[in-house]
């Protein structure tokens, strides 16, 4: 049976997980990316076969509340934000939890003052080895509360697996981003490591280890994201993939493809003179996160429908919502908002951009034209489904005439209803 967790009621919704819970009765296995339609008249919603709340986060939710439950008079910290949703790390402070560490690293309180009665917990991304050395000699188990998604730490075990074996390791991932961190500081242990961000640095990194680049670009394009020492000829040699699990499932697939491609230039092919490629390269897909993986199908699921916009509700750090609003960009107008208070009018909405790290103004960003007016809405792995209700019924307030949700939500329980007895 599938673990239950304890989710707080103020991160439960009701339109939303209405919706889910008719998907996963209708479609289990979940074969059909084709969105739901949450029709309300003059408005629709376009709802994804898969998003939100995903394995992972539910489980540090699970741990960290439980935790601050159990243990009341206790100082309780968390390293970092647990996941990158201000509305769950506001909830936590408000119960008296602090925070050690900014996002970035930067330190809020140091881990010096803490005492052995402290409680410590480690946050979805994990953290590195160096700070778990800081709390051990602080007489705190850095275990005790750890609430790593377990696909972060199967990451990390293929790290080190590779690493016993003799390969060195290519992390895709966001080199300050905590999990990434995390990820490099376990894995450098065991083997020669270096971060690419994506494709277009992939291909620096192939040309470098196949010479069409002179070796000082490597000190350019990578020095301060590899381990020391890092050879990019003599290391490269035998490499896998890894990823930060939150980064687009498709552009870690094209890095794997493009230094793939070259090892099998550099060393032939599974017949060439110079042994199988299988030899130098490590197919390490099975890596990948599969939630990240669902919440991206579902998004291309969107993209194959008509719309007149998208909104994508998440935290403005949280790098999985930025990918969706990554892919959503390419076909609809798409607006990245935190939450409902973001939406101030039908001619006024702030969303965040993520080319400009700024939180931008746009007026008329709502069609006049067309009704009804139909809109694609998603959120991140780390955003409540409560949140996506609010902006949901936000802007449906600016609509007249709107039906009651109770009628638009009756289809998809008596479909639930019929499928659970037939």
């Amino acid at each position: 049976m599938p673990k239950e967790f304890l989710i707080p009621d103020l991160y439960r919704s009701e339109i939303i997980k209405t919706v889910k819970n008719a998907r996963q009765i209708l479609d289990p296995r979940k074969k059909d990316r084709t969105p739901a339609v949450l029709d309300l008249g003059p408005v629709r919603f376009l709802v994804p076969r898969h998003f939100g709340f995903c394995y992972g986060v539910e489980n540090a939710i699970d741990i960290a509340y439980r935790t601050v439950e159990e243990h009341p008079g206790r100082n309780i910290y968390l390293l970092s934000e647990m996941i990158h949703n201000p509305t769950v790390n506001k909830d936590l402070e408000t119960r008296g939890v602090r925070f050690l560490f900014d996002t970035d690293g930067t330190e809020r309180i140091p881990i010096s003052s803490l005492s052995p009665d402290d409680i410590v917990i480690v946050p979805a991304f994990g953290t590195t080895l160096e700070i778990q050395q800081k709390l051990e000699k602080q007489g705190i188990d850095p275990y005790s509360y750890d609430t790593t998604c377990p696909f972060v730490i199967k990451v990390w075990k293929r790290g080190k697996q590779l690493g016993s074996r003799g390969y060195s390791l290519v992390i895709h991932g966001k080199y300050q981003h905590e999990e990434t961190r995390a990820t490099f500081s376990h894995s450098s242990q065991e083997a020669p490591c270096v971060v690419v961000l994506n494709p277009e640095e992939a291909h620096i990194l192939a040309d470098i280890m196949l010479e069409k680049r002179p070796r000082d670009d490597f000190r350019k394009y990578f020095g301060m994201k590899c381990t020391d020492g890092f050879d990019p000829i003599g290391d490269m040699r035998h490499i896998g993939v890894i990823n930060q699990t939150t980064m687009l499932a498709t552009e870690t697939r094209e890095v794997m493809q493009i230094l793939r491609d070259a090892v099998e230039e550099k060393y032939g092919s599974a017949t060439g003179e110079s042994g199988a490629v299988e030899m130098h390269f490590a197919d390490t897909t099975d890596t990948l996160c599969y939630a990240t993986n669902e919440n991206q199908s579902a998004t291309y699921g969107l993209m194959d429908e008509r719309a007149d916009l998208a909104l994508v509700v998440g935290g403005y750090n949280s790098s999985n919502t930025m990918h969706l609003v990554e892919l959503l960009e390419e076909r609809f107008p798409t607006y990245h908002v935190r939450d409902a208070s973001e939406i101030k009018s039908r001619s006024e909405i702030h969303h965040f951009n993520q080319w400009s790290k700024e939180v931008e103004r746009t007026r008329n960003w709502m069609p006049k034209a067309s009704e009804p007016v139909t809109i694609a809405i998603t959120s991140g792995a780390s955003c409540p489904d409560a949140l996506v209700d609010e902006v949901l019924l936000k802007v449906a307030s600016y609509f007249d005439g709107c039906r009651p949700v109770d009628e638009a939500l009756k289809p998809f329980r008596e479909e639930a209803a019929h499928s659970g007895t037939t």
